[in-house]
């Protein structure tokens, strides 16, 4: 009697390979700017309210160095990074008739989180709310203004107005006080502090000026 043949099921279809970095990429140049640019970003963390050294990414390694101690006794009221992929350059300055320059930085990002996140040197997805125009020395500083994505308790606010208005005065104070030395005249000014619509345009403009400089 011939041997029946034993039917094999035919392997599920591989999925297809996912991009893996065998490096470690920059966190500026290396990581997406987000999932729904202007409005949904990734931030890169550099300094936690917990955090009374001033970090900062370092444009060549990419990895976080100490700047300075935080000269006052103020600490940051939310998470603070910038966003990958953004330049402030002369677009965004355009957009701040004060300022002489962009300051040739990332664009700047405060977080809101209900939650303590107690770590930097990571990436949180978060929606663009609004922002400060600041201009430090006469270059264009913008610090956007988001909240955590999918946050229970801010994810729901989709402008600067959603806020209590405590938040954001805490902001303007800390950002016009932390630079501050006493028996000096102040260089920092914040000229205006704007809603959603203007923030996605500083956003754009910072995109494209990334595009200009990096991208040629």
């Amino acid at each position: 009697m011939p041997r029946r043949r034993r039917l094999v099921p035919a392997p599920p279809p591989a999925a297809a390979p996912v991009a893996v970095s065998h490096f470690r990429p920059h966190p500026w140049h290396g990581l997406d700017v987000g999932p729904e640019p202007p409005i949904l970003l990734n931030a890169y963390i550099e300094i936690t309210p917990f955090d009374l050294m001033k970090y900062e990414v370092d444009k060549v390694s990419g990895y976080l160095r100490v700047d300075r101690p935080q000269r006052s006794s103020a600490q940051h009221p939310t998470l603070y990074g910038f966003v990958p992929r953004t330049y402030c350059g002369d677009r965004v300055r355009t957009l701040a008739p004060t300022a002489d320059q962009g300051d040739g930085d990332p664009l700047d990002i405060c977080v809101l989180s209900e939650r303590a996140i107690t770590r930097n040197e990571i990436i949180v997805r978060a929606r663009v709310i609004g922002g400060l125009q600041m201009v430090d020395h006469g270059e264009a500083d913008d610090k956007i203004i988001s909240v955590l994505d999918n946050d229970y308790v801010w994810g729901d606010a989709r402008d600067l107005r959603d806020l209590p208005a405590v938040l954001v005065e805490r902001l303007q104070h800390y950002f016009m006080t932390y630079k501050l030395v006493p028996g000096e005249k102040p260089q920092v000014t914040i000229a205006r502090v704007y809603g959603r619509s203007h923030a996605v345009k500083v956003v754009q403009a910072s995109m494209d000026d990334y595009v200009d400089m990096f991208a040629r």
